[in-house]
C-alpha cells in the first residue's frame, strides 16, 4: 500500500521559516518525480516545487529564491524548506509522487496546513 505522509506544517509569522517533510512508503521512491502542491481556500491547486529522479528542480515563480525542494532517497523522503514566508503562502500543502513512462502512477498525501499570519 502506497502512503505519502506529510509533516512540518503549522502557524508561522511573516518572514519566518518552516520545513515540510513527506515520507513515502510502498513505492520505489528513487524513480519517482516528487512534488509539493498547495491549495488555498477558493483557489486551484498549484504546483509549488518539483524534483525529478535525477534531482532536476523546478519552482513556481512566486516562491523562487525562498523555497527549496530536496530529496533523500535513502530515507524515502522529500523536503520543502520554506523561508521568508508571506501571508499569501497560506494553504494546504500536498505531497505528490509521479511515475512516468509505460507504467504511470500518481499518488497524493493527505496534506498539511501552513498558515502565515501575525
Amino acid at each position: 500500500q502506497v502512503q505519502l505522509v506529510e509533516s512540518g506544517g503549522g502557524l508561522v509569522q511573516p518572514g519566518g521559516s518552516l520545513r515540510l517533510s513527506c515520507a513515502a512508503s510502498g513505492i520505489d521512491f528513487s524513480i519517482y518525480t516528487m512534488g509539493w502542491y498547495r491549495q488555498a481556500p477558493g483557489k486551484r491547486r498549484e504546483l509549488v516545487a518539483g524534483i525529478s529522479s535525477d534531482d532536476i528542480t523546478n519552482y513556481v515563480d512566486s516562491v523562487k529564491g525562498r523555497f527549496t525542494i530536496s530529496r533523500d532517497n535513502a530515507k524515502n523522503t522529500v523536503y520543502l524548506q520554506m523561508n521568508s514566508l508571506k501571508p499569501e503562502d497560506t494553504a494546504v500543502y500536498y505531497c505528490n509522487a509521479k511515475r512516468f513512462g509505460k507504467i504511470r502512477r500518481d499518488y497524493w498525501g493527505q496534506g498539511t496546513q501552513v498558515t502565515v499570519s501575525s
